[in-house]
């Protein structure tokens, strides 16, 4: 998604037309000033729209006329805009905004603004409007909106009785409270390293090691947890040790201050599902995704992981003869070695120097490049917005036009830099979800690359152009979904396993070189970086394939086994381990506790697994663009365009298998992922 999105445990309607959009906030040209709205006059707005909303509710209930889509679903519809619009705002401030005191409104906001829908999805009367509406007449989206409405008021546990209903409310409210803390303390706690001397940095970029030089003499070196240190460091820095410190404090981010919180959480989502009727919180949380169970989900990890396993257990001693030639006694590789020796080897067996390919991503060259090729595939046209209002001066905003019909599809944001109190990862925020001749659609990219700054032009790491594609291709899924009717069904509306199959198949993009050649330029000669280094680049790519899609696995299965039993008993870390041992071919770090900084455990809660299950469609997806000699054509824009009108714009008015087959004109299979894993 990250998309970020923060998952409630509401009805599935307003959990998912909320979850998905994160954030949401306007744009700017350079002129325009930062928002910095005063915290109280922030929640007298979020009110207000609560307010608006119980006076629709009110509204729809007293309807003594006949139950038709005017007087019901529409308003209904209205009170979806009205909270979505404000709960993205509060989202995206919580996450962005450099004001803590904002932040922490921002928090209060969404925690009102989930009270308000958890009452939403308990409400019988609401229920029995719907539930005596005739669909006789609507179109085919008015029908599925009553179908899906209908079956996620009955997740919620409209059906209960009073004190149930009312228990099911406190546990959500608790949820979204506890899922905010665990969030904010991973943001809150940037942890960071001391090095005495240059020669502690020595395998690293010249352009990393000037911009980490202390500002006195005799000072110290800082290395933070931080991305845009963190990444660099862990694939250059020639000290095991220094690399070994900085990994213990990136796996150690928040804790102990979260241990507690994600055992509250595990707790309050367990008691939660077995109110509901559910054996605990992943049976509840699978039930309306593609994969239906989470017996289907272990099956998924399981199976996923043995295909993997021959090509892993290559690629680890790989990895591990590497290793032996600084340390012969070496038994293992570690967490904090993998991307180093994975290095070593892409430069010894495939002749590639990441350092080097660095040198052709500048940070502005990366985005305007983005945007230039998503106009020309797309059939687009991005004007730098002038009526926009930023949360932070870095930030940019463009509106997007269809380039044929000039007509405007909606805006987006980029907060593409780190600063602090920032998110740390990379996602797309909504902050509005477009609703035809109502409200476009908006949305932001946010993100924590390499700033420009004076010389330094902000080189980015080829996996950050990956990311940045990745995430963009959940902005494009948001503004051509965002054209629909009904908000339940705007933008990335889709299934949440299948959530992230267009961004997925957006970062092959990212490796073609006829796609790299059009911005990929040094960064001081400005030559366009050479074909054979990209074929190099894909070539080192391949490997590390099987060992990435088995610590994946590991992820997934962390995810779904703090999920899948009663808590009571459950040691985290000592599952952790278990789970590591059994998926990963790396062995856990002594006295470290990733669970505390896994972000996802909040928001994707059992459900990680979808980043494989989207990376195995998008696989399949990737055969329509190949020409007649079986060779990927991605610059050919009718291929692109039908992507765009078969599976952007429907957002979520399909079911997404039925989005696959009108792309594919067949369902999907896990053929072409399994090939890719033995090629």
């Amino acid at each position: 998604m990250k998309l970020n999105k923060t998952y409630r445990a509401a009805i599935a309607v307003i959990l998912t037309v909320v979850a998905i959009s994160s954030c949401k906030k306007k744009s700017s040209d350079d002129d325009a000033a930062p928002l910095k709205p005063e915290p109280e006059q922030f929640l007298i707005d979020c009110r207000n729209a609560i307010s608006n909303a119980n006076s629709l509710l009110n509204g729809i209930i007293k309807v003594a006329d006949t139950r038709t889509e005017q007087n019901t679903l529409v308003p209904l519809n209205e009170i979806w805009i009205q909270v979505g619009n404000t709960d993205a705002k509060a989202s995206l401030y919580s996450s962005v905004h450099p004001d803590k005191t904002v932040q922490e409104s921002a928090d209060t906001c969404s925690q009102e603004v989930s009270a308000f829908t958890s009452e939403l999805g308990l409400n019988r009367d609401l229920y029995d409007a719907i539930k005596n509406l005739s669909t006789t007449g609507m179109d085919d989206d008015a029908k599925r909106l009553v179908t899906v409405t209908l079956r996620d008021f009955t997740r919620s546990g409209v059906d209960k009785d009073d004190a149930a209903r009312e228990k099911i409310k406190k546990f959500e409210d608790d949820i979204l409270k506890t899922g905010q803390d665990f969030g904010n303390n991973i943001t809150d706690d940037v942890r960071s390293i001391e090095l005495d001397s240059e020669a502690d940095l020595e395998g690293l970029p010249e352009d990393y090691i000037t911009s980490h030089r202390p500002e006195t003499a005799g000072g110290k070196f800082v290395i933070t947890t931080d991305y845009p240190d963190s990444t660099p460091f862990f694939a250059y820095a020639k000290s095991d040790e220094a690399r070994r410190r900085l990994m213990y404090e990136f796996k150690n981010r928040a804790y102990p201050k979260n241990l507690e919180i994600l055992e509250n959480l595990l707790t309050q989502r367990y008691e939660l599902a077995t109110l509901l009727g559910y054996d605990d919180w992943a049976a509840y949380i699978t039930e309306d995704k593609m994969i239906r169970t989470k017996k289907a989900v272990a099956e998924f990890i399981d199976d996923t992981s043995n295909a993997a396993a021959d090509r892993a257990e290559h690629e680890y001693a790989t990895l591990l003869e590497a290793r032996k030639k600084d340390d012969g006694a070496a038994t293992s590789v570690g967490e904090w070695q993998k991307a180093y020796y994975e290095e070593i080897v892409k430069g010894s067996e495939y002749g590639l120097d990441s350092k080097t390919v660095r040198e052709y991503f500048a940070a502005q060259k990366v985005k305007d490049g983005l945007l230039e090729l998503v106009q020309d595939l797309y059939g687009v046209k991005f004007e730098k917005a002038t009526d926009a209002t930023l949360w932070h001066e870095s930030v940019e905003a463009f509106d997007v036009f269809d380039a044929a019909t000039k007509v405007k599809l909606g805006r987006i944001f980029l907060d593409l830099y780190p600063r602090e109190n920032k998110y740390k990862h990379a996602a797309q925020f909504t902050l509005k979800d477009g609703i035809k001749d109502k409200q476009f659609p908006e949305g932001v990219l946010v993100c924590n690359f390499p700033e420009p700054s004076g010389d330094d032009p902000g080189l980015m790491e080829h996996d950050d152009v990956v990311t940045m594609f990745h995430e963009f291709g959940h902005l494009l899924h948001h503004i051509f979904g965002g054209q629909q009717k009904w908000k339940a069904f705007s933008g990335v509306a889709t299934e949440w396993d299948f959530v992230e199959v267009p961004s997925q198949l957006f970062e092959e993009w990212a490796w073609d070189y006829k796609v790299l050649s059009r911005f990929a330029k040094h960064y001081k000669t400005d030559e366009v970086i050479p074909e054979e280094l990209v074929v190099k680049m894909n070539a080192a790519n391949k490997f590390g394939v099987g060992l990435q899609t088995r610590h994946q696995m590991f992820y997934a299965s962390i995810s779904l086994g703090y999920y899948n039993q009663n808590p009571e008993n459950l040691d985290t870390t000592e599952t952790l381990k278990t789970l590591q041992a059994k998926y990963s071919m790396y062995p856990y770090m002594e006295d470290t506790h990733f669970q505390t900084s896994f972000g996802h455990l909040d928001g994707y809660s059992a459900i990680y697994y979808t980043y494989m299950w989207s990376l195995v469609i998008a696989k399949d997806l990737l055969s329509v663009f190949r020409d007649s000699s079986n060779e990927l054509d991605l610059l050919n824009p009718a291929t692109m365009q039908e992507f765009r009108e078969k599976i952007l714009a429907s957002g979520g008015s399909h079911d997404a298998a039925d989005l696959v087959v009108n792309f594919l004109g067949r369902s999907f299979t896990s053929e072409a992922f399994k090939n890719w894993l033995s090629e």
